[in-house]
């Protein structure tokens, strides 16, 4: 007979589930300037205890303090606080029309749109962003047209996508927006190859790509960490940790193990693990990452640390496995507040203002909500059916042309 004891199997489970109190008690936050900026040029090495930290800029006053204050401007302040206003009155108003039955499908950011509003404000227009889902404050950060977003949510007559890609599955190559993809993770690794063409071509231009913390226990991302880390692709890979993968919680992933930037360390990868809750943190964050590529410093592995405010869709009802009021008790607040409150105490910004911009944002995005259900919610129009034919191969082959003469077009 064995002494051993009897193998135990082990499954992780969330510290509290729906009708017990939140409990974020095991969150460590560190005093806002308190994590070391290294150079950017760092050995790997010098750089294994950066996954453990937590790069903050603004305290709980909304002060700047410490190494990592990006400096930016009122304007520069202002853009980005626009960028993520904007994002959350369009959420509001798309989760709206699907439950009006004018779209089939929505996903808000609320909560994380900081992580695409400041990344987007780093990057260059030449520069690629592979995106994974609550996203588009990146695209609002860059001016992008709101009704060409509404109609591809609306699937109409006017979908700049001609129907190909599911409701916010949006696409934006002059914006240095590549195509969303449900298979999440495969952006990684399409990041990564992009990069390392970039810089097998002597070019300028380097990439950026997102993923959810859940989608680090795929293949993908271990594939695409081992590539970047070898070829030194002049990449920026990011880990939106916002706590959920649908109903999963991050320990499923592997986040009670350790963190997710540490990851990084298995590949000789820098990793910074970032608030995503605080703009100027996650802009330093990806600018440091940013000058480093530049360099020809090869990958960086960053791990946004944020909460996913709504449910993981329109599909979701996020108080079946969570308590409902959790949101509210996240130790690391609200994106927008906490930008605001750094502007007010700059002098730079006023509740009076920010009241006119809000009603602004609202305003813009409703009347380009008009402006796409005047040509059509989901099934009163659609794109032309000859559209199917278009863009498939750059010279239609006979198959293509004989399908179009039996429809007819």
């Amino acid at each position: 007979m064995s002494n051993w004891p009897p193998l135990r199997f082990h499954v992780p489970v969330p510290a509290v589930r729906p009708g017990d109190s939140p409990d974020f008690s095991h969150i460590v936050v560190p005093p806002a300037g308190s994590t070391r900026r290294p150079d950017v040029l760092a050995a790997e090495p010098d750089l294994r205890d950066m996954p453990y930290g937590l790069v903050r800029v603004l305290d709980d006053e909304g002060g700047a303090v410490g190494p990592w204050d990006p400096g930016l401007s009122p304007s520069e302040l202002l853009r980005g606080l626009r960028a993520m206003m904007l994002t959350r009155a369009f959420d509001s108003r798309m989760f709206q029309s699907h439950r009006q039955g004018k779209s089939s499908f929505y996903m808000t950011s609320t909560g994380e749109e900081a992580v695409g509003a400041a990344t987007s404000m780093v990057l260059g227009r030449d520069d690629m962003c592979f995106p994974t889902y609550r996203m588009v404050s990146y695209l609002m950060a860059r001016d992008y047209p709101l009704l060409d977003l509404i109609n591809q949510i609306f699937s109409n007559a006017d979908d700049p996508l001609k129907g190909r890609q599911l409701p916010i599955l949006y696409s934006a190559r002059k914006y240095g927006f590549y195509s969303l993809s449900g298979n999440v993770g495969s952006r990684f690794g399409h990041a990564v190859g992009w990069a390392m063409a970039s810089a097998y071509k002597g070019d300028h231009k380097i990439a950026i790509s997102f993923i959810g913390e859940g989608t680090t226990a795929e293949g993908d991302f271990h594939e695409a960490l081992t590539f970047a880390s070898v070829y030194r692709a002049p990449v920026i890979l990011c880990v939106t940790n916002n706590q959920w993968a649908i109903s999963s919680f991050q320990g499923i992933a592997g986040g009670n193990e350790t963190t997710f930037a540490a990851r990084a360390i298995g590949y000789g990868l820098p990793g910074l693990r970032v608030d995503g809750n605080d703009f100027l943190a996650v802009h330093a964050a990806t600018r440091w990452a940013a000058d480093r590529a530049r360099s020809n410093g090869g990958a960086t592995l960053i791990e946004f640390f944020t909460y996913r405010v709504a449910g993981h869709s329109t599909s979701d009802d996020p108080t079946r496995y969570r308590p409902a009021d959790e949101a509210a008790h996240w130790p690391l607040g609200d994106p927008v507040d906490r930008l605001k409150t750094h502007l007010i105490g700059l002098g730079d910004w006023s509740d009076a203002q920010h009241e006119e911009l809000e009603a602004a944002v609202r305003q813009a995005v409703r009347a380009a909500a008009k402006s796409g259900e005047a040509v059509g919610t989901l099934g009163q129009s659609k794109p032309d059916t000859s559209e199917i034919f278009e863009d498939v191969y750059k010279e239609a082959d006979w198959r293509i042309v004989e399908q179009r003469r039996e429809m007819g077009c």
